[in-house]
């Protein structure tokens, strides 16, 4: 990475008080694009049905903020008109490449009593089955969701979602901390939309994710940024 791409110097230092926001906190959500995950899942199924350069093209405007998520959610899925029939041959095609650290850190998560959650601006048809593979409830992911036609053709995205819109992923951590009664709730992710979650009544800290891709705008946001999910497996092993 070259120094232009470093993050911010504050922000790779883990200072006490988020050591210890992050070792009390009773939930970790996540970001899978990128953050959970290697990869981009909305790019990869873009790139599968033959749009690719155009839809990662307003993917990274999203992710980098220029663009409101909603539209260029709608933007991408116009682009692409994924059907149920396409969808289910790129799920069982491409697995997910879970990044590495993130199974023993759910274990560790776990066996620690901080629940884990899932938040991301991805699709449920493709998150659902990552989630049960780490034996993660389905009733702690939040996701958008893909409408099919009776014909399995596709038919749009629902609107009622937390994250199909900026803002999207505080609302519903605000919903968990109502839901569950939660004080302190951690959020880790890549993107502009993953650093919003750090806003009064939500996330009490935000941990940006490097590893993948070095968003400088998100790591001037964050209160730890960090390049290897070890790092947090560390904070919380210490």
């Amino acid at each position: 990475m070259s120094a232009a791409a470093q993050p911010v110097r504050s922000a790779l230092e883990l200072l006490p008080e988020v050591a210890h926001k992050l070792r009390t906190a009773d939930a970790v959500c996540f970001d899978v694009d990128s953050t959970f995950c290697e990869d981009e899942s909305i790019d990869e199924l873009a790139a599968f049905l033959g749009v690719g350069e155009q839809v990662a093209a307003l993917t990274a405007q999203a992710m980098g903020g220029s663009v409101e998520f909603k539209e260029a959610l709608r933007t991408r899925l116009g682009a692409m008109q994924p059907s149920r029939a396409a969808v289910d041959r790129f799920l069982s095609e491409h697995p997910h490449r879970v990044t590495r650290g993130i199974p023993q850190l759910v274990a560790l998560l776990r066996s620690r009593g901080q629940q884990v959650f899932l938040v991301s601006g991805g699709f449920r048809q493709i998150i659902h089955p990552l989630a049960e593979s780490l034996g993660i409830p389905l009733s702690h992911v939040f996701a958008n969701s893909i409408l099919f036609g009776a014909d399995g053709a596709y038919a749009g995205f629902d609107e009622a979602e937390f994250t199909c819109r900026s803002g999207g992923k505080p609302a519903a951590i605000r919903h968990l901390k109502d839901k569950y009664g939660f004080q302190g709730v951690v959020m880790v992710g890549d993107g502009a939309t993953d650093a919003e979650a750090r806003t009064e009544g939500a996330a009490s800290l935000f941990i940006g994710y490097g590893g993948v891709v070095v968003r400088q705008n998100v790591a001037e946001r964050a209160d730890w940024y960090v390049m290897d999910v070890q790092q947090i497996i560390d904070a919380l092993s210490h």
